[in-house]
């Protein structure tokens, strides 16, 4: 209606609407986040991280605190039942036969795998049970019914804290079979204890288990040592902002003895007790002390709602939380968590279900991988969007301006799809630089995706560029009367600026970015200086003087650009 008013045509009226209209609209914004999030997926899924919801490639590259369990994960999750320590007058095979008739034959625990390994090794029959009561996160035992040479016998093995109070010990024996369990514990070894009772007939038919009156029987240490690849990667973490804190149901001196072999907490790790401590682990008492948990390294004999507790304070305090997980009591911190991830190998369906990124190795290094594929899709994908934005807004603003001030149209329909054709590739295509395998030289975290700053920064440059382009195009009609000539120098001035940031804002690392800006660059230059072309592109062959304009108005803004970014980057 300005275009009428101002008394031109109906037609170059539509034309000049349709063609703002389609310079304005931002259509490479979605596709551009779209693409950059499957190129994402495909680079976690080659590192052996499975993602189930595509955003969570670009979230995981601003976590800010790792939870993660302990074996499987941080060890290599291949249980081996190494050492049988023996009460007096037991034998190592009168432990393991216990052991055996308390653990599933059937299932897939690593602990009842390594038991029944070390049994068969042995030549070892297991009893057969008649009733089980499974173990829970809150009773910390299993316990079976069997019968064995016309006696009927209750079993039961799980954490040497809780069968010792139930067996009959003097307080001496207990505090010296306490004893042994720390000193086992401490060379890293992950400790079960076994105790027995008789029963009589009706209490089995009954099939409650006994309270007490349990006769020790022993130890069993096993070994899972850490994963050798996990130092390097809970470096990267400490390099980079990430904090890591290992959550296990485990005795503390074997996490404490995990996570110093991993270098957690610089090789002196914090170690809290979950089971000492019960009432720091209510969400009040948590929400009310953030520097509790932000001291701590290990979170040693934590149950899942203690978990879960923990994930909803980190969260609370600002952190963006990744938690790792297995099985079902798992899956309250698994979806709470910014991030969950299960474990591919030995994960439960419930837990993959729940979680946005499934580990195809169960191993933490792949974790940092994921954060790092993470972190370097969010530089990018923040990179395309600083460079569209610094293309669009002049380039929209001088679509609008240049007709309102009641100039010729500045922008023919071709001239919007050249355009389109070096914008689009140059967006999806120049900035899918690969992560760094190294420690160092990641990109910078950051939790937001523009800051004020950066809006100021990407404001000011494009404001600069749109009144560079408007003076540009008014200069040349003045000198040759002639529109072609100014938008001659328009579209040699814009996909030189198309070219000078794909450049600069990979620090021209990127091969794919050196080679469209020069394609779109000689492509410009063909069609601008071959007058065959130029004439049904309505423009005019540019002189030299006038390349050598287009050439420092351009350097000119990539100056201004420079010195603002380093202002706004050293602040």
């Amino acid at each position: 209606f300005i275009r009428v008013y101002q008394g031109h045509g109906w037609l170059d009226a539509l034309l000049s609407a349709a063609t703002l209209a389609v310079a304005a609209i931002p259509e490479e914004f979605p596709v551009v986040f779209s693409f950059f999030l499957g190129v994402g997926v495909y680079r976690l899924a080659k590192r052996g991280a499975l993602v189930r919801r595509a955003v969570s490639v670009e979230t995981i590259g601003r976590i800010t605190q790792i939870c993660t369990d302990k074996t499987g994960t941080i060890t290599a999750g291949q249980l081996k039942l190494t050492h049988v320590d023996a009460a007096s007058p037991l034998s190592e095979p009168e432990v393991l036969f216990y052991a055996g008739a308390a653990s599933n034959p059937d299932g897939t625990d690593p602990v009842d795998q390594a038991i029944f390994a070390l049994s068969k090794e042995r030549e070892l029959k297991t009893p057969l049970r008649t009733r089980v009561i499974p173990f829970t996160e809150d009773r910390k035992r299993e316990t079976a019914f069997f019968e064995n040479q016309g006696r009927t016998f209750c079993s039961m093995k799980g954490s040497p804290e809780t069968i010792l109070s139930k067996c009959t010990l003097l307080s001496e024996e207990r505090n010296k079979w306490l004893d042994r369990t720390s000193s086992w514990a401490r060379d890293g070894h992950k400790l079960l204890a076994v105790g027995f009772c008789e029963v009589t007939a009706t209490e089995l038919r009954n099939g409650k288990e006994p309270d007490s009156g349990f006769q020790f029987a022993g130890l069993l240490a096993f070994e899972d040592p850490a994963r050798p690849e996990v130092h390097p990667a809970i470096e990267y973490c400490g390099k980079n902002g990430i904090r890591v804190l290992m959550i296990t149901g485990d005795h503390p001196q074997t996490a404490a003895a995990i996570a110093k072999d991993i270098g957690l907490g610089k090789g002196q790790p914090i170690v809290i007790s979950a089971e000492s401590d019960p009432e720091k682990f209510e969400a009040d008492w948590l929400k009310a002390n953030p520097d509790f948990l932000r001291s701590a390294d290990v979170i040693a004999r934590c149950n899942p709602i203690q978990k879960l507790r923990v994930v909803k304070a980190l969260k609370s305090f600002g952190e963006i939380v990744a938690v790792t997980g297995d099985g079902v009591n798992d899956v309250p911190a698994l979806k709470a968590a910014d991030i969950g991830i299960a474990m591919g190998v030995r994960g439960s369906r419930s837990a993959k279900e729940v979680s946005s990124i499934i580990l195809s190795d169960d191993n933490f290094s792949t974790i940092v991988n994921a954060i790092r594929e993470g972190r370097q899709l969010f530089s990018n994908l923040r990179l395309s969007f600083e460079y569209l934005l610094l293309f669009h807004i002049p380039f929209v603003l001088s679509a609008a301006i240049v007709p309102l001030l009641g100039y010729p149209l500045l922008y023919r329909p071709a001239h919007i799809v050249w355009l389109e054709l070096i914008i689009h590739p140059t967006a999806l295509f120049a900035f899918q630089q690969a992560a760094t395998s190294e420690n160092d030289g990641a990109p910078e975290r950051r939790v937001s995706f523009f800051d004020r700053r950066d809006a100021l920064l990407v404001l000011l440059v494009g404001l600069a560029v749109t009144t560079a382009l408007i003076i540009s195009f008014v200069t040349g009609l003045s000198e040759n009367s002639d529109a072609n000539h100014g938008r001659a120098k328009i579209m040699a001035l814009l996909p030189l600026w198309s070219a000078g940031l794909a450049v600069f804002l990979t620090k021209g690392k990127s091969r794919t970015a050196n080679i469209v800006a020069a394609v779109s660059l000689l492509c410009s230059v063909l069609l601008i200086q071959t007058k065959w072309l130029a004439e049904p592109l309505h423009l005019t062959p540019l002189r030299g003087l006038d390349w050598l304009k287009v050439c420092g108005t351009v350097a000119a803004a990539m100056a201004i650009f420079f010195i603002l970014r380093r202002r706004v980057s050293s602040r």
